[in-house]
């Protein structure tokens, strides 16, 4: 009894060390989008600290990381065909508004 206590005791303890100090992180990291600073990588840091012990932050990293991924493959995209143009629009007609 006094055993099932203390290991409750040690869970619910560390689930708060993870919130509070995971919390913390990702306050600063969110902070640091208008101040100066390393805000996208301080912000997935604290995501990763809360997922530790929360399910919801574990999926907002997946969604932070699969869209930083889809970011970086779009960029060597750019990067490997060099920057497209885009061709010339047609001549309207005098007086015509639309496409």
């Amino acid at each position: 009894m006094v055993r099932r206590i203390v290991v409750d005791s040690a869970k619910t303890a560390r689930r708060i060390v993870v919130a509070v100090v995971g919390t913390t992180v990702l306050l600063i990291g969110i902070a640091l989008l208008v101040l100066p600073g390393p805000a996208l990588v301080v912000i997935p840091i604290g995501l990763a600290i809360l997922g530790a012990e929360f399910a919801w932050a574990r999926h907002w990293l997946r969604r932070l990381r699969d869209g930083a991924d889809a970011v970086w493959r779009n960029g060597s995209q750019l990067w490997k065909g060099g920057l497209r143009r885009r061709p010339p629009a047609a001549p309207r007609e005098p007086g015509r508004l639309g496409p």
